[in-house]
């Protein structure tokens, strides 16, 4: 088949390329050392995908990235409003200077315009909105700017919920649900038409968002509880209400969360991918289903050193006998169908 476009559900470039102080993006336009370039994007055939702001905070105890259990604790709200905005100047930037390369987009016609002149789309999202704050005008500020999907929580606590600690055998049955600035966040993103990411919200966050949204329930880089029982993963229950609000789960390609031993090991082969691809396709059909992968922000597969190796991805499909038409779906129209109906 001819090599599928693809749209990703995940991403932590912004938060990167702040961490080095690259206010300009200029690192990625250059061929920066990572899992996202421009060049690297063009040869695999990323296309466009949610681009995320994230506040960096301090991880409670000792600071061990592979340990099976991660808490962290509140971050100080200022420093995240100001991080947040320098993350979302980063992209208006980048989208500024060089459209030819990236464009900010807020709409799915403008996704599909960028696509045509070969110009990356990429969907500003908040993960945590820990910059927010209970009134709302900063969501408001952020909208106007581009925004058009935040995810309420990251796995941390926040005046709006609670995130799920990593931790690996576990419930995502970790706490509380939203608070009530958490439950007005939401009314205000259905109004608004910014999507609700699930992603890390804990289990009683799930079903509150599930009580509250009209909107289909999304989660843009997760995986099945069922074949990895990580708290961040979601069990079949959460799949199938998703599934009766024809929402999406974006796959997340982090082995901790697809492997079965939930260990942090890149040795992975692309099959256990497949088999979560094939979970989540059992109990959310086929327009359900989409690509989230942390690219950035997380440890994935030896073989999937970042945007480049995509179609190592898609050549497994094929292998496990997806038809171009699947393929191409779980590339890019099921979002584009998805964010169709939520931000239009």
């Amino acid at each position: 088949m001819t090599r599928p476009a693809i749209f990703d559900g995940h991403n932590d470039l912004l938060s990167c390329l702040w961490a080095v102080g690259d206010s300009t993006g200029e690192s990625f336009f250059a061929g920066r050392e990572g899992m996202l370039s421009l060049e690297s994007c063009r040869a695999g055939g990323f296309n466009g995908g949610f681009f995320a702001i994230w506040a960096p905070g301090e991880m409670a105890g000792a600071p061990d990235p592979m340990a099976t259990f991660r808490a962290f604790p509140p971050i100080d709200t200022e420093k995240a409003r100001r991080v947040t905005l320098e993350q979302a100047a980063i992209l208006i930037r980048m989208s500024a200077t060089r459209p030819d390369a990236i464009r900010l987009c807020r709409s799915v016609n403008e996704i599909e315009t960028a696509r045509a002149a070969g110009a990356i789309a990429a969907l500003m999202h908040v993960e945590g909105c820990e910059g927010i704050g209970a009134g709302l005008d900063e969501l408001h500020i952020l909208h106007a700017a581009g925004l058009r999907s935040l995810g309420p929580v990251w796995s941390r606590d926040n005046i709006f919920g609670h995130g799920v600690p990593f931790n690996f055998p576990a419930s995502p049955d970790t706490g509380p649900g939203l608070t009530d600035a958490g439950r007005r966040l939401v009314a205000e993103c259905d109004r608004l038409g910014v999507l609700v990411d699930l992603a890390h919200l804990n289990q009683k966050g799930f079903w509150d968002v599930a009580g509250l949204s009209g909107k289909p329930l999304v989660s843009t880089h997760s995986a099945a509880h069922a074949l990895c029982p990580a708290t961040r993963n979601l069990t079949d229950r959460q799949l199938d209400a998703m599934a009766e609000r024809g929402g999406l789960v974006g796959l997340n390609f982090g082995v901790g969360f697809l492997r079965a031993d939930g260990v942090k090991n890149p040795d992975m082969p692309v099959e256990q991918m497949i088999r979560h691809l094939d979970h989540l396709l059992a109990r959310l059909g086929e327009g359900g289903v989409a690509l989230g992968s942390d690219f950035d922000g997380t440890m994935v597969p030896g073989w999937m050193t970042g945007a480049a190796d995509l179609p190592k991805l898609v050549t497994g499909m094929e292998a496990a006998g997806y038809g171009d038409v699947l393929i191409e779906r779980l590339c890019w129209s099921n979002w584009m169908d998805l964010l169709r109906r939520v931000i239009g």
